[in-house]
């Protein structure tokens, strides 16, 4: 299933291309929003090497992982959405939105729109998001999304030179009901 484009309400995921390294930049070289992922701001070279590395595992076959390039209504990226497949039927999500976007929406219309291609072209049973737990705008996008709390991981990733705990969240995919409002 390459390359794939699914459309959003306000977002459309597509795969990422060479060309999105710059505004990809704009997105993982800015601590205001890695401040919040599992690693550490990235450099040009660190951006560059990340976007070839997902175009290469984008066409595994069979996939390990659905990194999608979150664009805008111009097709320019201002983020991205994960699905980390990890088993049987399972993936892990995640996302993340250019910090002058933030606060329209874009987020959770990101990850709503893969978390229903998970379930309905994946057939996943199971996807989780391990979330920081000062992290209130990601948390509020989880339980947007119909997930349940699980528990907290203790330190868990490591980033900004310190361990850091995350909560972990859910979905089943009996539960995707309250993932399509």
């Amino acid at each position: 299933m390459y390359p794939i484009t699914i459309p959003g309400r306000v977002i459309t995921l597509r795969e990422m291309r060479p060309d999105d390294a710059t505004d990809a930049l704009a997105i993982v070289g800015d601590d205001r929003v890695t401040q919040w992922l599992s690693f550490d701001s990235r450099d040009q070279d660190g951006t560059v090497a990340m976007i070839e590395g997902a175009v290469t595992r984008a066409q595994l076959d069979p996939r390990t992982e659905y990194y999608l390039a979150v664009a805008d209504a111009a097709d320019r990226m201002i983020g991205f959405a994960r699905l980390g497949l990890t088993g049987h039927q399972a993936a892990k999500l995640g996302y993340a939105i250019n910090a002058d976007h933030w606060g329209h929406g874009y987020a959770t219309d990101a990850a709503r729109t893969i978390v229903n291609f998970g379930f309905e072209e994946l057939k996943l049973h199971r996807i989780t998001a391990a979330i920081g737990p000062d992290n209130a705008a990601s948390i509020a996008v989880a339980k947007r999304l119909g997930m349940q709390y699980e528990g907290r991981l203790r330190d868990h990733v490591f980033t900004n030179g310190a361990w850091r705990d995350s909560l972990l969240y859910s979905i089943l995919g009996q539960e995707r009901n309250t993932t399509a409002g």
